[in-house]
């Protein structure tokens, strides 16, 4: 297969991000605007946001579906991708998640400006927010392991998929695990694990005109950056260390 350049890989990167956005947005914009009169509940947001991830795995396949710098960056960090690519694709990812918080709002807008004419509360529908108010610690705190069960789970899948030559049903499973992440861990701080899946929307709702006052609050802001940063690294090494190194010896 001919390689692709940097550019392709990049823009491959931005539609799959988008995809992920436009469904698992969408998703949240579904629970939160219509909820009650279509009983949606925590169930249907995480089905929803492991199918967004499926389809954001289709559409960015051509690049290697990373649709997430954390995962990039674990990647680059273990010595599976090249590190001067880790920026070009950060940055393709959250312009993807922009992209895509755009279209959800676009799709939603006559709705939106009935339940939330100021555009005061409903910046959820796009990005992440703590569950525990007076310390991002706990939030900082799930993030990592959040993000190191999704890299550790990634690892493994990849190479079950390998071994058994299934390659196939490699972004199935990473979407089965996705919805795991989500029943299990997601309630801590929003279930971002992803710093373009929250960066990219929540930037966008800035622009749009979003007047939720802790919207850019920085700690908020920075917990699912730079824990996803840490806990996708962190996965990694520990499934090399253990899971990985097994295989390694029975290959």
């Amino acid at each position: 297969m001919k390689e692709l350049s940097l550019g392709r890989e990049m823009v491959s990167e931005f539609m799959g991000t988008m995809v992920l956005i436009i469904f698992g947005a969408g998703n949240v914009a579904m629970t939160v605007l219509f909820g009650k009169g279509l009983n949606i509940t925590w169930d249907n947001i995480t089905f929803g946001w492991g199918l967004a991830v499926l389809l954001g795995i289709m559409a960015g396949l051509p690049s290697g579906a990373h649709i997430n710098p954390a995962v990039t960056v674990a990647l680059a960090a273990t010595g599976r991708f090249p590190r001067k690519k880790v920026l070009p694709y950060s940055a393709a990812q959250v312009a993807g998640g922009f992209a895509g918080a755009a279209i959800v709002f676009i799709d939603f807008h006559a709705k939106w400006v009935g339940v939330d004419p100021q555009l005061a509360s409903t910046a959820g529908i796009f990005c992440t927010f703590p569950a525990i108010t007076t310390s991002y610690l706990p939030g900082f705190i799930d993030q990592i392991i959040g993000t190191a069960a999704l890299m550790f789970g990634i690892l493994a899948i990849g190479d079950f998929a390998s071994k058994n030559n299934i390659g196939w049903i490699g972004g199935i499973l990473v979407a089965l695990l996705v919805v795991a992440i989500g029943m299990s861990l997601g309630a801590m701080h929003g279930y971002a694990i992803n710093p373009a899946r929250d960066f990219g929307p929540r930037f966008f709702a800035l622009v749009a005109g979003f007047t939720q006052p802790n919207l850019m609050e920085p700690g908020i802001v920075l917990v699912p950056i730079v824990g996803p940063l840490i806990g996708g690294p962190l996965g990694a090494f520990i499934y090399d260390w253990t899971t990985g190194a097994v295989h390694k010896a029975q290959a």
